[in-house]
């Protein structure tokens, strides 16, 4: 018996301890913890790595060493996180905070002095652990919006020694949450064409019926065969309206679990497979993700768990199951979806099929396809699904499919372009048509001989584009020939309003000086604590280029005491 105890004991208590350290990682910011983003959340082909701290609607605020460590990297860069920096800690995790508007004094000058001597405001570099140390409570940044940062916030992360993103609240970091989840949508997929649901041998939207408890029903539905099921659905925390990630959604068919998704740690390599876990035609399509409750081939994400029969449940003939859908935040507040289903054989009538388009996909093959002056190619397992492709060349512009199914590699988009004049063909790129008006945008292109190419991650239409004028600059905050004493910084805009810019430089008095871009305003800004320029007389050189070789000069003369 007392063997039996002794069992009990390290279940109930050795089992239910954290793996992960608690109380050593403070907060980073000495605001309460507000989110505009969760761990793992779905975004635009990747899960979130970590959470999105609010900064009260502004910049500037002071950001805390999560632990001692050191700085083992900083990374700036025009888009992405913007402004970043890790800090390694003694125990092997490292903690991540990025979208910064400044480093404190230390390491700002280290990083600047960095950037001087590459003359290059991009930049990634590795301290040595003597370097840059770094005590706990220590403030080692301010709060930005730089990089593809949406508005104002503190992107937090807390990585292990295999720098695999971990949910920093797995850690003790508490955010204040009361709510359930919602649901917005449910959806069932017939598996193949012997399977039905209500009669529909393709996917169907349910009809969710909210209960008083804050649960669902889903109206009672006949079904047959290997069905799927699909939910949208969100998360709110108390002290915020945004819409967040869950946590964990777990399937039981008949009182039997047999699918578990928990969003605690991913690896950044698996992290594509987002688009296979979604619905991927209808995010296209509707903007709505759709997580679907079972895996397909190719789907290899670790968060998967306790999956039986691929997620599919089996209904038979003259049966009653049901189906239910648990769905849980962070803080343990949950949301059930309960779906009877009656089993019964689909009604025979005639089956539809669509006129398929005359190319055929091998998924596992690579392939090539060809037309007049343009060829794409597709390496090996670019495609998770083989399936019949829409492929054709109308004078310069390619119809490849729709973009409604995920890509897990480059293709290659070639264009012969021998016909055109020298000097048309400098001013050539592949661009990828959006919207109603068919906006062409920029796909990085390059040139050999008389080819184009482009490698991208998604089909669509494409075309080819001409840029013939030069970037713009124009002065913000100065005028040639004025005074500027008083001033802190220069401010310029520039912009180019086909191929986007590629490449800027500044000096001033023949000296380059670090100018920050920042591509949502279309600024860039020297700051004179750089202490670069000490004449009274000087002479401003800024040349910008765009990414097909177009570029424009401006230069001022200022004076300075």
């Amino acid at each position: 018996m007392k063997y039996l105890y002794l069992i009990l004991f390290i279940c109930q208590f050795g089992f239910s301890q954290s793996p992960y350290p608690q109380d050593y990682f403070r907060n980073p910011l000495d605001v309460t913890l507000v989110l505009s983003g969760t761990f793992a959340e779905l975004r635009s082909n990747h899960f979130h790595s970590g959470l999105d701290l609010k900064t009260q609607q502004r910049t500037g605020l002071d950001i805390f060493a999560a632990a001692e460590g050191y700085v083992s990297r900083i990374k700036i860069s025009h888009f992405g996180y913007g402004k970043a920096l890790y800090i390694t800690h003694p125990n092997g995790y490292v903690t991540v905070y990025a979208h910064l508007k400044q480093f404190a004094p230390a390491i700002e000058k280290y990083i600047k002095a960095k950037q001087y001597e590459q003359e290059s405001y991009e930049i990634e570099v590795f301290p040595t652990p003597e370097e840059l140390p770094i005590t706990k409570d220590q403030i080692v940044a301010l709060s930005g919006n730089s990089g593809s940062s949406g508005g104002p916030h503190l992107h937090f992360e807390i990585r292990d020694n295999e720098e695999r993103p971990i949910n920093p609240m797995l850690f003790g970091i508490d955010i204040k949450d009361t709510k359930q989840p919602v649901v917005k949508a449910i959806y069932a997929y017939p598996k193949n064409r012997t399977s039905h649901v209500n009669d529909v041998k393709t996917r169907k939207e349910l009809r969710l019926i909210p209960n008083k408890n804050g649960d669902y029903s889903v109206e009672p539905i006949e079904a047959f065969g290997d069905i799927g099921f699909g939910v949208v659905s969100y998360d709110q925390q108390d002290l915020a309206h945004n819409k967040n990630g869950v946590s964990n959604i777990q399937t039981f068919f008949n009182g039997n679990k047999n699918f578990e998704m928990d969003f605690k740690r991913f690896s950044f390599d698996e992290t594509k497979h987002l688009n296979r876990y979604i619905d991927f035609e209808i995010y296209k399509t509707e903007k709505s993700r759709v997580q679907k409750l079972f895996v397909q081939s190719g789907n290899t994400l670790s968060m998967l768990n306790d999956v039986t029969n691929n997620g599919y449940i089996r209904v038979e003939d003259s049966t009653a199951s049901v189906y239910k859908i648990r769905i849980r935040d962070f803080k343990g507040n949950e949301t059930w979806v309960n779906i009877p289903i009656q089993g019964k054989k689909a009604k025979e009538r005639l089956e539809h099929y669509e006129l398929q388009p005359n190319y055929y996909v091998q998924a596992d093959e690579p392939f090539r396809l060809e037309d007049k002056s343009v060829s794409v190619y597709f390496p090996k397992n670019t495609f998770y699904d083989n399936f019949y492709i829409d492929f054709a060349v109308s004078s310069d512009t390619l119809t490849l499919h729709k973009d409604v199914i995920p890509l897990m590699k480059n293709c290659t988009i070639s264009y012969n372009i021998e016909n055109y004049s020298e000097e048309d063909k400098s001013k050539l790129f592949i661009a990828k048509l959006y919207g109603y008006y068919k906006k062409p945008y920029y796909v990085n292109t390059t040139r050999q001989g008389n080819f184009l190419t482009a490698r991208t991650k998604s089909l669509g239409t494409f075309t080819l584009a001409s840029d013939t004028i030069s970037p713009t600059i124009k002065p913000l905050n100065f005028q040639d020939g004025k005074w500027l004493s008083k001033s802190k910084y220069l401010k310029l805009k520039i912009d180019d309003d086909l191929s986007g810019i590629s490449n800027y430089r500044a000096t001033i008095n023949g000296k380059w000086i670090l100018m920050e871009y920042d591509y949502k305003k279309d600024t860039l800004t020297y700051s004179f604590e750089d202490d670069v320029i000490s004449a009274t007389e000087n002479n401003l050189k800024v040349i910008v280029i765009d990414n097909i070789g177009n570029s424009s000069t401006f230069e001022a003369t200022f004076f300075r005491k």
